[in-house]
């Protein structure tokens, strides 16, 4: 079939909008702080000799959901651009904005941020290709490839009465658990050595797999989830909390498997609820930074590792580093985009911007 569906019904979700944002930002910071990490050097990372190991705490909260979140959010937005668009349309639309940019930054963005790397260490100079951390891009457009037939067929069968019962089904919180035993059964059939080990592994490729189908199925069976959802989240929350405590006092970070699985769906559900119930509302600020954290995704390892190698020689108190190298890699990112990506529309488009966004 090559013409678009027939529902045109069209409601833009500020708040996965914001989620997105959040996402992405929360990334930059998470990466940024394993520069304090003393483990940090052992996974490609410029390291500061003033490790501040107290950001591990919030962030063994984060690392649990971090990357399924984007997963999520990426499904709930296929979900939007089907609606306006036929299957060669979308692979078409996905391919110039997910695997376009994928392989430019693995060729030249990923390989400059490497080269920073071995020349603080006073390595030998290499040019090395690596996915780095756009490396779930690829799973994205594959995800993309291989549910395209089946999100079609549910959307042309929105009026059905399979549709209709799906719509009931989740509509009713005990979705939520069976979702989350969806995730437990992921981890319990692959048994990756840890649950946060999401790059490149086939934990990280099934998570994700199954993030992105629900997350289509948020959008597209959304009468009655959402609300549901909303409400939901005064349990979720606390369940979450609680079995994040009980990983680090009783497992010391190490708990079985299920457990984080569980608490990661926990997180995520918390957040998506309370984005539903508090973001969903338009803005220039939240304009401007959508269009904006998908290239300063791109570049910001560049500039994180940039930022690294003058300010760690300088030995500043571990804090004010922290801070610093916080400020340079956003400002850096942020000017970049602004004066190069979003002006001049052929860079702009290797670097996921529309050509309509670029002037």
């Amino acid at each position: 079939m090559n013409n678009a569906p027939e529902s045109t019904t069209y409601q833009r979700r500020y708040d996965i909008d914001w989620l997105r944002v959040i996402a992405i930002g929360l990334l930059l910071i998470y990466h940024i702080a394993i520069t304090f990490q003393p483990w940090g050097v052992f996974i490609g990372f410029i390291t500061s000799q003033h490790p501040i190991t107290a950001l591990w705490t919030p962030l063994a909260m984060l690392n649990v959901w971090r990357i399924p979140l984007l997963f999520f959010v990426s499904g709930m937005g296929v979900s939007f651009a089907m609606r306006k668009r036929n299957w060669k349309q979308l692979i078409g639309e996905r391919a110039g904005r997910i695997l376009l940019p994928f392989l430019f930054g693995m060729f030249f963005i990923v390989p400059l941020h490497f080269f920073i790397l071995q020349k603080y260490y006073k390595l030998d100079l290499d040019y090395m290709l690596n996915p780095g951390h756009l490396w779930f891009l690829a799973n994205i457009f594959v995800y993309v490839l291989v549910f395209s037939p089946l999100f079609f067929l549910m959307m042309r069968k929105e009026n059905s009465k399979t549709m209709a019962f799906l719509r009931k089904l989740f509509s009713s919180p005990a979705i939520l658990v069976g979702i989350a035993l969806v995730f437990v059964a992921e981890v319990l059939l692959v048994n990756p050595g840890s649950y946060e080990l999401y790059a490149m592994t086939w934990h990280g490729f099934f998570l994700g797999l199954l993030a992105f189908f629900f997350g289509f199925c948020f959008v597209q069976l959304e009468n009655g989830f959402w609300p549901m959802l909303a409400r939901a989240k005064w349990f979720t929350l606390p369940l979450a909390i609680g079995l994040y405590i009980v990983r680090i006092t009783v497992f010391q970070l190490q708990p079985p498997l299920y457990l984080t699985s569980i608490e990661s769906n926990l997180w995520i559900f918390s957040v998506l609820g309370f984005g539903y119930r508090f973001l969903n509302r338009p803005g220039k600020v939240l304009e401007y930074l959508s269009k904006a954290a998908y290239p300063v995704y791109i570049i910001h390892m560049a500039f994180l590792y940039l930022s690294s190698f003058f300010i760690l020689p300088m030995d500043l108190p571990s804090w004010v580093e922290f801070i610093l190298i916080i400020f340079s890699t956003f400002g850096g990112c942020f000017l970049v985009y602004e004066f190069l990506l979003r002006r001049i529309p052929f860079i702009g488009i290797l670097f996921g911007l529309k050509a309509s966004r670029a002037r």
